[in-house]
């Protein structure tokens, strides 16, 4: 498999290549479709696998990148429902270490997932508009199953 571009710009997968056509995906949408080879250009610097990936939004990606356990992604879950939290109270409330908790603070601070805020006068954290959108997506996709 390699990542071609279409002549929009457009990135897919091709799944089959003859002398005339190739059969592609969008990794967006999961469609598929031959196209002729003189439309498409092999891109380089970017594997099938990245391409792959990019049929996932990037809220979603950064959050999935990010979170490495069940306590991380429940900070995060906390930060979104109950925030904006202070730092404070993230360390009185939850039953995790004062590194650990910084040291995710500061790894989603990097990521874009949350930010700074003033909570009571102290510093505190919210989610961002990017964790939200990811949250949403991820919890639309619950179906009940452990």
């Amino acid at each position: 498999m390699k990542t071609v571009r279409d002549d929009d710009g457009n990135r897919y997968l091709v799944l089959k290549q003859s002398g005339d056509a190739s059969l592609i995906r969008d990794p967006e949408t999961g469609n598929e479709c031959y196209v002729k080879n003189d439309r498409l250009e092999t891109v380089t610097g970017q594997s099938a696998l990245e391409t792959a990936a990019q049929g996932v939004s990037q809220p979603v990606r950064t959050l999935l990148r990010s979170v490495h356990d069940d306590p991380s992604l429940g900070l995060l879950i906390e930060l979104a429902d109950s925030g904006p939290l202070g730092v404070r109270q993230l360390l009185e409330t939850y039953d995790m270490c004062e590194s650990d908790i910084h040291g995710r603070l500061a790894e989603y601070t990097a990521t874009g997932l949350i930010e700074e805020t003033d909570v009571g006068g102290e510093r505190g954290y919210r989610a961002t508009d990017e964790c939200q959108r990811a949250l949403a997506t991820l919890r639309s996709n619950v179906d009940g199953d452990d």
